[in-house]
């Protein structure tokens, strides 16, 4: 099979397609023979070594497609399903080798490539504004890069919850993309300092939440933006890492929260990851969610795919196509 290594850690450059041979599931596993496969920050994560894997692996974190054969011990899906996963290693290839607890089948009237950009994105924003802070109706929410894969589908559940939402982005037209994904106000970062005009949007009383996927860039400034015992969620690090930083500042602004939570703690258990995957994949069936698939490339062109991510050249979802 068809298959995107690293074989050393480093930038886009090491992602390189190569042949291998075509798996066969353990025992608790099913072969997946993989329709679409999604690209997220965290496959640069483990592209660039921040997260630890054992070259040589198979990048990828996230796919849609359909089983193939399946482990002796398996009885959550059987050849022929229609499946989708995220949290599994190796997904940018033809085939994947998947724990068949991660799986879950795709509704009949979704598409794999629908299927594989829902999974990860979807369920991270599901978990952070329904778990890691459960947003209420009225509250104020701040979702920077809100015109990303993440912040689309954010803004559409907090404003489906009833919140109120300020997003950032870099360019007018990503501020009028989250717009009309149905935020109230998007500050173009790049034309005016989000820190000001937060506070002056809010009457100077600051947001309850900061759903913050960017990290090294907004970290200090989202500090000074939060109501007393407010919450710093902070999902990614799209600007790079954020630097050591003295726990006495939290008091100091007003007893605030600060929060660095993962998908794979929030989908520990089969029971949460069918909740939250089965209602992003219902919302989205039934128009109450909707997906932005930015562009799709062929397997061989995930280097570039991971440019255009990196560049800040993309809103909404990204996704490799193997054949």
């Amino acid at each position: 099979m068809k298959a995107i290594q690293v074989s050393q850690t480093g930038g886009p450059e090491v992602l390189v397609q190569v042949e291998l041979p075509a798996p066969k599931p353990k025992a608790n596993e099913a072969v997946v023979q993989i329709k679409a496969a999604g690209v997220n920050f965290i496959d640069v994560y483990f592209r660039e070594g921040r997260y630890p894997a054992q070259p040589p692996f198979v990048n990828g974190q996230e796919a849609a497609g359909v089983v193939t054969e399946i482990g002796s011990d398996v009885t959550e899906v059987q050849v022929g399903d229609r499946v989708a996963y995220s949290g599994a290693l190796g997904s940018y290839a033809e085939y994947a080798a998947v724990p068949a607890a991660r799986l879950v089948k795709i509704p009949d009237d979704l598409s794999f490539e629908q299927a594989a950009a829902a999974m990860l994105q979807g369920m991270t924003a599901h978990y952070l504004v329904h778990s890691t802070y459960k947003l209420q109706a009225g509250e104020t929410a701040l979702i920077h890069a809100a015109a990303g894969g993440v912040g689309l589908l954010l803004v559409q559940m907090a404003k489906n919850i009833g919140a109120r939402v300020i997003g950032t982005a870099g360019t007018r037209d990503k501020a009028q993309l989250a717009r009309d994904a149905g935020a109230d106000e998007c500050i173009v970062y790049t034309e005016a300092d989000f820190e000001m005009e937060t506070r002056r949007l809010t009457d100077g009383k600051g947001v309850n939440v900061i759903y913050d996927g960017v990290g090294k860039a907004t970290f200090e400034k989202g500090l000074n933006v939060l109501v007393p015992r407010g919450y710093l969620v902070l999902f990614g690090g799209s600007s790079g890492a954020v630097p050591p930083f003295d726990l006495i500042r939290l008091s100091q602004k007003g007893s605030l929260f600060v929060t660095r939570p993962t998908l794979a703690h929030y989908t520990a258990t089969r029971e949460e990851l069918e909740w939250r995957a089965k209602d992003v994949l219902r919302w989205i069936a039934a128009g109450e969610l909707k997906l932005r698939i930015h562009k799709t490339y062929q397997l061989a062109e995930a280097a570039q795919a991971h440019r255009d991510l990196e560049g800040r050249k993309t809103t909404g979802k990204l996704l490799l196509i193997p054949s």
